[in-house]
């Protein structure tokens, strides 16, 4: 019988990634790490979510009880990288302040501002499926091959040499569904998931959610198998009697990738020209399954979008907007902060990616860090243009899906409507999002704007 290998959650697998976490989050992790080598137990899978062979019993309780002792270490970062909103805002100096009265777009002027973010976040998503996992050399070789390097259209299998294919095979569970000659429709993704399940948390709780609002939502209405990294992890903590905030610290090493930034978007979208109620909004979302950095980057996007959600400022204004809700000795801000001088001192993209990917390179393709600052990179860089944004995001490598799906959503919103984006991107998706997400399966994008305008104020 073949063994189970489930991804994500596995302890022997899990030990690997905490000792790398502890290392980055100023711990110092060294005797364990000792200890775990000299009971044989392997290093972090570099890719995959598990490793191909189960572990003994006595290897695994050791990797839990050391993911146990590797928590209650101390770190030299925690002043500087807070959790708690309350010490989150007291080291944000220039924290936005609620507006009074915000400028709230109308609902003619904004359905198909929403309709256009949406759009975007599919589109992007799509463009990195193909790519996902695959290393940075690959992706240029795979485009290139086909004559889409610089990318400027969907990756396609046509024309590459069989040799380039065996050699750097598509993710093989997008393939089938996002080459160019395989679209039909937005398949299912989790970028474009979340989002989902985050109208719903706003149709059934309101702008006033709790985290743990966010966990009983996830719980109804959230298949367990739809999850991955820190989402999978604080899944299985809720099953296990696990609490928020805890559910994001027990062990839990992907707290600090990417999986929170992801699900920030409807926090954006529905607090237009109010970033601080979308960075809190974030908040209370991304501390069911993130610290730190990982929350940060949810916050950074949803403040970002809101205040581009007004189509009253650039992208640039945007994202320094953004960073008004990072604390600024983070690692994440100085992250941004570099991403935004290669941005904007260098004119080749693919110069900045390759500084970006040898600053970034003792950090996991998923994680928040490397990700947010190609993010942020791209969004500058492209200076407003749907297809440059959406194109560099993924032509970056990394997590490619989740960073087009961002860039895509932030700039089809500064487009201001879904005829601004090029029919080569909207038309393949035929207004037909995939999902297992309650009823939304087959929705259009027109429909989903439309709800979401429904959680929206407007005059």
């Amino acid at each position: 019988m073949t063994p189970l290998r489930l991804t994500w959650v596995q302890p022997e697998d899990l030990l690997g990634h905490e000792l790398h976490q502890a290392l980055q989050d100023g711990r110092e992790p060294s005797a364990v790490a000792a200890r775990w080598r000299a009971a044989g137990g392997p290093p972090a899978p570099l890719r995959a979510g598990a490793s191909p062979h189960r572990a003994s019993r006595y290897l695994r309780q050791l990797a839990e009880d050391l993911l146990d002792e590797l928590a209650d270490l101390p770190s030299r970062l925690s002043d500087d990288e807070p959790t708690d909103l309350p010490r989150i805002k007291a080291l944000c100096g220039d924290w936005p302040a609620h507006p009074t009265q915000p400028t709230r777009p109308t609902s003619t002027t904004y359905a198909p501002r929403l309709e256009a973010a949406w759009l975007g976040r599919a589109t992007g998503c799509l463009l990195g499926k193909p790519v996902e996992k695959l290393p940075l050399p690959a992706i240029r070789r795979l485009a290139a091959a086909t004559g889409n390097w610089p990318l400027t259209t969907w990756f396609t299998a046509r024309g590459v040499p069989p040799e380039l294919l065996a050699a750097h095979p598509w993710n093989r569970r997008s393939a089938p569904t996002s080459l160019a000659e395989n679209i039909d429709g937005m398949p299912e993704d989790d970028d474009l998931n979340y989002p989902l399940l985050n109208l719903l948390l706003l149709a059934r709780h309101g702008r006033d959610f709790t985290t743990t609002d966010v966990a009983t939502l996830w719980l109804d209405e959230l298949p367990a198998g739809r999850t991955f990294t820190a989402e999978r992890v604080a899944y299985r903590n809720l099953l296990t009697g696990i609490e928020p905030p805890r559910t994001a610290r027990h062990r839990n090493p992907f707290r600090e990738w990417i999986g929170a930034l992801i699900r920030a978007d409807v926090h954006g979208w529905t607090n237009p020209g109010d970033p601080a109620a979308a960075a809190e909004q974030a908040h209370r979302d991304a501390t069911l399954t993130h610290t730190a950095n990982g929350v940060y980057a949810a916050m950074f996007v949803a403040a970002t979008i809101a205040e581009a959600a007004t189509g009253t400022h650039d992208i640039h204004h945007c994202l320094r907007t953004g960073l008004t809700v990072v604390p600024p000795h983070s690692r994440l801000a100085r992250a941004i902060h570099h991403a935004l001088r290669l941005a904007t001192e260098i004119r080749d993209f693919d110069t900045i990616v390759d500084e970006l990917h040898a600053t970034y390179a003792d950090h996991h393709w998923v994680h928040a860090i490397p990700n947010t600052a190609l993010l942020t990179a791209a969004l500058t860089h492209a200076d407003g243009d749907y297809t440059a944004a959406i194109c560099r995001a993924v032509s970056g490598g990394w997590d490619t899906d989740s960073n087009g799906a961002t860039a895509g959503s932030i700039a089809g919103l500064l487009t201001g409507s879904p005829t601004a984006l090029p029919d080569r991107w909207t038309a393949p998706l035929k207004n037909r999002l995939a999902t297992s997400i309650a009823d939304f399966n087959g929705v259009g994008f027109d429909t989903l704007a439309h709800l979401t305008l429904r959680e929206t104020p407007h005059p």
